[in-house]
C-alpha cells in the first residue's frame, strides 16, 4: 500500500528522465488498468479539429476494410470454386441423377463409369499411332515448345535489359506489339509461311514443327509477355555479377548461362508455368496448323460429336444436353486436373516468381 502512495500522478511524472518512465505507473498512462478506449479518448483531448477527423476517417477504415475485403475474396472465391466444384459434382454421377430434382450437389449414385467413357471418347487411352492420342501429343508440344521458348525468350530478355545496341526501342516496341496483337491478326501469313516453307520445298502444315519453330525462335504463344517478363527480371539484378564474371574470362553468354541464369531461377519457373499452361490450353493456334493432329483443346472442343458416337452410337444423335453434361463436365475436368495439380505443387515458387519479375507494380 506504502508503495502505491509513493507512484508519482501526470503532473510529477514530467520530471522522470524518459528512460525510467516505461516502468512509471501514472494514472494517464495506458497500462494502469485504463482500456484503449480510455487511452484514446485522453488522447483525443489534446488534438485539434483536423487530427481528430483524421483519426476518426482511420478508425471507420480500420473496422470497414476487414469486411469489404472478406466480400472481395468471397465473391471471387465463389465465382472461382463454383465451375470447379460442379465439374466435380457431374462427373462422378450417373445419368439417371440428372433426372432428379432433389440431387444438387452430392450425387446419390457416385460412379467412375461417367469417368472411363469420357476416357474413351476422348481416345486418351488411345494409340498414340498417327498422332491420334490427344495426351501424347499435347504433352509433346507442351513440354517441347515451353522449353524451347523459355531459354529463347530469357537470351531476348537478357539482350533487352543488359545491351546497349541501334533499333534497341524499336525491337522493344515491336516485343510490346506482340503483347497487344491477337494471334489470330497474323493467323493467315503464319499458315502460308509454314504451307511453303523453304520457298514451297516443305509444307510444315500439321506437323509439330508449326509450334517447335516459333518457340525456338521466341515467337511462339505469348512470347513477347514472357519476354517482356524476364527483361524486367534482368534489370532488377546487380551489375556486379556481370563484371565479376567478364574480370574471370566469361563472354556474354557464358555469364548468362553460368551467372545470370542460375539467379533467375524464379524467373523460369514463373516463365515455364505460364507457357506450360497456355500452350495446353491452346485452341485457335492448333485448330489453325493441325488437321490430324489431336489435342485436349481440340478433343475437348468436339467433346459433343465425340459422346453421340462413342456412347450413343450416332454422330447425330438428337440427345438434350441435360442427359449429356455428365460426360461433358467429366471431359472439362480431365481436361483441367494436370493444370491444377501443377499448380498446387508449384504454386509457392510461382507466386515468388511473379513477385520478383515486377509485373505486378
Amino acid at each position: 500500500m506504502n508503495e502505491e502512495k509513493n507512484l508519482p500522478t501526470a503532473e510529477t511524472a514530467e520530471n522522470i528522465p524518459d528512460c525510467a518512465k516505461p516502468i512509471v505507473y501514472a494514472e494517464h498512462i495506458v497500462g494502469n488498468g485504463m482500456t484503449k478506449k480510455e487511452a484514446m479518448r485522453i488522447r483525443m483531448q489534446s488534438m485539434n479539429k483536423q487530427e481528430i477527423a483524421y483519426l476518426r476517417r482511420k478508425q471507420i477504415t480500420e473496422k470497414v476494410w476487414p469486411i469489404f475485403r472478406f466480400l472481395i475474396l468471397f465473391g471471387l472465391g465463389f465465382v472461382i470454386l463454383t465451375p470447379l466444384l460442379f465439374m466435380v459434382s457431374y462427373g462422378f454421377r450417373s445419368s439417371a441423377d440428372m433426372n432428379d430434382p432433389t440431387i444438387i450437389w452430392i450425387p446419390r449414385h457416385p460412379t467412375l463409369q461417367v469417368m472411363k467413357e469420357t476416357i474413351g471418347a476422348m481416345e486418351l487411352l488411345h494409340s498414340p499411332a498417327h498422332r491420334g492420342n490427344p495426351l501424347v501429343n499435347t504433352l509433346l508440344l507442351n513440354i517441347g515448345c515451353s522449353l524451347f521458348q523459355v531459354v529463347s525468350c530469357a537470351l531476348t530478355g537478357y539482350g533487352f535489359a543488359r545491351f546497349q545496341f541501334k533499333g534497341k526501342k524499336l525491337l522493344f516496341g515491336i516485343v510490346i506489339l506482340m503483347i497487344l496483337v491477337p494471334t489470330q491478326v497474323i493467323s493467315i501469313p503464319l499458315y502460308m509461311t509454314f504451307k511453303n516453307f523453304l520457298f514451297g520445298a516443305v509444307n510444315l502444315i500439321d506437323t509439330y514443327f508449326v509450334m517447335y519453330l516459333p518457340a525456338i525462335t521466341a515467337n511462339g504463344i505469348r512470347a513477347g509477355l514472357m519476354i517482356f517478363i524476364f527483361r524486367q527480371f534482368f534489370r532488377g539484378l546487380p551489375k556486379e555479377l556481370e563484371d565479376a564474371a567478364y574480370l574471370d574470362g566469361c563472354g556474354p553468354l557464358g555469364t548468362f548461362f553460368r551467372v545470370m541464369a542460375p539467379n533467375a531461377a524464379s524467373a523460369f519457373l514463373t516463365v515455364f508455368l505460364f507457357s506450360i499452361v497456355w500452350y495446353w490450353n491452346d485452341f485457335y493456334v492448333s485448330s489453325v496448323f493441325f488437321t490430324n493432329t489431336k489435342t485436349m483443346a481440340l478433343v475437348l472442343k468436339n467433346l459433343d460429336a465425340a459422346i453421340n458416337t462413342s456412347i450413343f452410337g450416332n454422330p447425330n444423335a438428337n440427345v438434350s444436353a441435360r442427359e449429356k453434361i455428365v460426360w461433358l463436365e467429366a471431359g472439362c475436368l480431365l481436361a483441367i486436373t494436370p493444370m491444377l495439380i501443377l499448380y498446387a505443387c508449384l504454386q509457392k515458387h510461382f507466386t515468388e516468381g511473379i513477385e520478383r519479375s515486377g509485373i505486378v507494380g
